[in-house]
């Protein structure tokens, strides 16, 4: 099978999850990493074997050997890199979220399809094994009508005011970074954004969301709860109920099993554990789209990452939280 020959821009702590995944796909090559800093870029390329390491991000979208670059930098970087990438003619699959704010991404989006290059935000959860398997479940119909969705993600961040989480020149906070993960959950199980959208918030002393409640709409009183929070752990189940059951996720957003619950007394659950950090099928669903001529992945369209960001801009008005880099 061709190789596919990767790049690494932004040697930080989700890209070591992402090369160590990587490694294990035997039709993918980790061909170069660059960093803004040489000996962070030249440490990671060491430590996985990785032929070359750049001390720009320049000078990594100008190697010819890379065909698909994986960004891994914060937020509020999203965007200038992804242009870079872009406009060097390299496949590109972003870290979530995808930019800070909707029109960032369409601005992205645009150029991409007006280059013809592919393009994908690395949403790893929707790739999961126990994820599809409950894609599949949904669209057999074994719950019925879907009534109903609770999803939580929250985390104790530590590190003090000045963790990247609660720095507003980076998009910190909790939506943008564990919040999208139940929003983008919701978006997935409804296929559309709510028609209503409800929340409260606590903003920390940098001015972030430091913790939310959200509570979506959709026709017919179908609805769903999610919280998210960053200086709160929160049991990260999510739930799925419906007219003729239920499915219940733990760990939802690197969900290794799934169960199916039936009012008739039936159960099914899914449960072999992924090998790894859980990153690999993001990236084989990359490789696949790039083999096949796909300029962006039916699992996740660059239309409905839009629509998530469209989303999290709602919520985003409703708190009054404006980020320094926006207008």
């Amino acid at each position: 099978m061709e190789k596919i020959r990767w790049g690494i821009l932004g040697p930080g702590a989700i890209a070591h999850k992402f090369v160590q995944a990587l490694l294990t796909l035997e039709d993918a090559q980790i061909k170069a990493v660059g960093s803004r800093d040489i000996h962070r870029s030249q440490e990671f390329a060491k430590t996985y074997g990785i032929p070359k390491a750049y001390g720009s991000y320049e000078e990594l979208v100008r190697d010819d050997q890379v065909d698909i670059i994986y960004i891994a930098t914060p937020h509020s970087a999203h965007k200038e890199n992804m242009l870079l990438c872009l406009n060097a003619g390299k496949a590109v699959l972003c870290e979530k979220s995808f930019t800070i704010n909707a029109d960032e991404a369409r601005e992205v989006i645009r150029l991409a399809r007006e280059k013809k290059l592919f393009l994908m935000e690395a949403m790893w959860t929707r790739f999961l094994p126990a994820i599809k398997k409950v894609r599949e479940w949904l669209e057999q119909g074994f719950i019925g009508d879907i009534h109903l969705l609770k999803a939580d993600f929250g985390i104790s961040k530590g590190g003090g005011p000045h963790n990247r989480l609660v720095d507003p020149a980076l998009g910190g906070g909790a939506l943008l970074d564990v919040g999208i993960y139940p929003v983008s959950f919701a978006s997935m199980i409804f296929g559309k954004q709510p028609e209503t959208i409800k929340s409260l918030v606590h903003l920390g002393p940098t001015g972030v969301d430091e913790q939310s409640t959200i509570l979506f709409g959709y026709e017919q009183g179908r609805m769903a709860s999610l919280c998210s929070a960053i200086e709160t752990e929160l049991v990260n189940d999510a739930w799925i109920y419906g007219t003729q059951g239920y499915i219940h996720i733990p760990d939802f957003f690197y969900a290794k099993k799934a169960k199916l619950c039936l009012r008739d007394g039936r159960i099914e659950e899914f449960g072999p554990e992924f090998e790894s950090t859980g990153y690999q099928y993001e990236a084989m669903e990359a490789m696949d789209c790039l083999r096949n001529g796909a300029l962006e992945s039916s699992i996740i369209s660059l239309d409905e990452t839009v629509a998530i960001m469209e989303t999290m801009d709602k919520l985003r008005a409703q708190w009054n939280l404006k980020y320094p880099m926006e207008k």
